[in-house]
């Protein structure tokens, strides 16, 4: 277990490649009870988003949900968040465990001047569970009254899991398909048992997945029945990493825009109305990005990790390493790195004095839809 945002939280249950590899192959069950969930209700629920992100949430049909950004006036991410249309007049507005405090402020600060919109802060009376994996719509099919068949990516919808009432929706972080299931706190660890059991595999229950993984021979391969295991913050950064998702406080920060991350395609320029960085942010489309978010491959065994300086053929340095780790899916080492626009390859990662060298390669490392 480790601190993480003010939140007691599983690092790993026993071994993070087993985890990452179950999620790959089979199922990971994850409880993100830390990420925060922010209300934004009433007739002008619309529009006071409207005016508070970079995206256009009242475009939303009800059931769809849209990956946006809160903005400063300089263009600068205060956080990346996810926008649930949960009914005509309701939205509940996803942020991350370190930035619910700042989000749920600049909610209500920026909601003042709309009238009929109210800001509630969710996130103590709701739980939050995660099923992923390409396993996952099969597992939850056996314990929910929804038709998960017809659930679109980044859609949801209100219904039932282990009998208790939900919103279940089809958004994720791994890379995979998968489901996140928002309920009552007291619910969690009847959903949580009930999805276990529903997952257990023909070979038996409990370790059954991970011990391949514990013995040190092969990990999990697709080819095995139905697992589930459950997955911490370990797994769940190594497959957000392959998925090339951005990380809060390593890809996205307060010194950037969308434009820098390559995400300048939630920004809603189009949309009629007004909104908090519009000006700044429509200029740095313009001008284009001062750096950019690359893929590198490591060509050796050392792993790059966050902060280590990126480098030139020349030996000068043009970036530095966002996010860094061994990748279990593809055997090698991996990070993603902002540098320089006019930066030319090769590069070379400075690895604790040595320079490594490394390939660019594009985002995303891993994508599922082109695996065999």
């Amino acid at each position: 277990m480790t601190d993480f945002a003010g939140w007691l939280m599983p690092l790993r249950y026993k071994s993070e490649t087993a985890e990452h590899t179950a999620v790959r192959s089979s199922a990971g069950l994850f409880d993100l009870s830390h990420m925060g969930e922010i209300a934004v209700t009433g007739p002008g629920a619309g529009a006071a988003l409207d005016y508070a992100v970079c995206g256009w949430p009242s475009a939303l049909a009800p059931g769809r949900a849209r990956y946006t950004m809160l903005c400063a006036e300089d263009g600068g991410v205060l956080d990346d968040l996810v926008i649930y249309r949960q009914g005509p007049e309701r939205f509940m507005v996803v942020a991350n465990a370190v930035n619910t405090a700042v989000v749920l402020a600049e909610l209500r600060k920026r909601s003042a001047a709309t009238s009929g919109a109210e800001v509630q802060d969710e996130t103590a009376a709701t739980g939050l569970i995660a099923i992923q994996g390409p396993n996952a719509a099969g597992i939850l099919s056996t314990v929910t009254d929804l038709d998960l068949a017809d659930m679109r990516y980044y859609a949801g919808a209100y219904g039932t899991v282990a009998g208790c009432r939900v919103w279940v929706a089809r958004t994720g972080y791994t890379g995979e398909d998968g489901f996140e299931i928002f309920c009552a706190p007291q619910d969690c660890e009847r959903i949580w048992m009930a999805l276990t059991q529903a997952g257990e595999m023909l070979l038996g229950p409990g370790d059954a997945l991970l011990a391949p993984a514990l013995r040190g021979t092969t990990p999990p391969s697709p080819a095995e029945p139905d697992g589930l295991m459950p997955a911490g913050l370990a797994a769940r950064d190594t497959l957000r990493l392959e998925a090339g998702m951005p990380l809060y406080g390593n890809e996205l920060g307060r010194n950037m825009t969308p434009y820098e991350a390559g995400l300048g395609r939630v920004v809603r320029l189009d949309k009629p109305s007004d909104f908090v960085g519009r000006k700044a942010l429509a200029a740095r489309s313009e001008e284009g990005p001062r750096q950019v978010l690359i893929g590198l491959v490591a060509k050796s065994r050392r792993v790059p990790r966050h902060g280590y300086p990126v480098m030139s053929r020349t030996g000068q340095r043009v970036g530095v390493v966002t996010s860094g780790a061994r990748s279990p899916t593809l055997r090698t080492s991996i990070a993603m790195a902002y540098v320089e626009t006019d930066a030319t390859t090769p590069f070379g990662i400075d690895i604790r004095g040595s320079e490594e060298p490394a390939e660019v390669t594009e985002l995303p490392f891993y994508d599922r839809s082109k695996q065999g």
